[in-house]
């Protein structure tokens, strides 16, 4: 039986190349997206199910979970890969829309996304959700400056975004607590290469996937509630 996927934000970056790896694996991916255009382009040439999602919008992920469910009927592996940097301006500069535009796509679209998706993913028996967060959202390495340059290849104090990357992670740990059936994983892919950083990235999106499709693959013996990098575990 094909495992069933659903990528958010599959259209580019590392939620395709996530796509193209788990589709050479068998993988029956749905390539999430919020542009009908470019999500209908990407899943082609991907050769993956196109879905229309905007996670910031409550009738669109419905509209994908029902999607799903009437042409799959359950769901194996979900990814929250789609979300957003945000401004870039100084912590004293932000204000509280700022914050709100990140946290709605990054914390709350996630989880409005797992909440649609959860009786699918139930229904799959043992399923997994991967969070795709980032190393800046561990508050150990952000209260440490010596952890900045030690444990990162960049750091940079982004107030919306690692304070959103936090919060994910916090997701991930209370929904694995309350789903022990379903394996629930946080993953720092890296300094990757993509439209987030305006391509400043250290590495490519071959190396940063791969941690991604690690977790989505790793079965129902993986632990749930962890927080994985490239090279392991990443600190809380």
């Amino acid at each position: 039986m094909t495992t069933v996927t659903v990528i958010t934000g599959a259209n580019k970056g590392l939620g395709y190349e996530t796509a193209r790896r788990l589709i050479e694996q068998g993988h029956t991916v749905y390539a999430g997206a919020r542009d009908a255009y470019r999500g209908e382009q990407a899943a082609k040439a991907l050769g993956a199910r196109p879905l229309l999602i905007d996670i910031t919008d409550d009738a669109s992920v419905a509209a994908a979970a029902e999607q799903v469910r009437t042409e799959a009927g359950r769901l194996d592996v979900l990814i929250n890969n789609a979300g957003i940097a945000g401004p870039t301006a100084s912590t004293g500069e932000l204000n509280a829309a700022d914050l709100q535009q990140v946290f709605d796509t990054n914390v709350i679209g996630a989880a409005r996304t797992t909440r649609a998706f959860l009786p699918l993913l139930q229904a799959a028996g043992h399923a997994a959700v991967v969070n795709v967060s980032s190393s800046l959202g561990s508050l150990t390495i952000n209260a440490d400056p010596a952890a900045h340059t030690d444990i990162l290849p960049a750091w940079a104090p982004l107030l919306a975004y690692n304070s959103s990357k936090a919060a994910l992670n916090m997701l991930t740990v209370l929904y694995a607590q309350a789903f022990p059936q379903i394996t629930v994983t946080s993953v720092d892919p890296g300094f990757t290469a993509t439209d987030l950083n305006g391509h400043q990235g250290t590495q490519s999106v071959e190396e940063g996937a791969a941690v991604i499709v690690t977790a989505a693959t790793a079965g129902p013996s993986a632990p749930s509630g962890t927080f994985i990098g490239a090279t392991g575990p990443v600190p809380w």
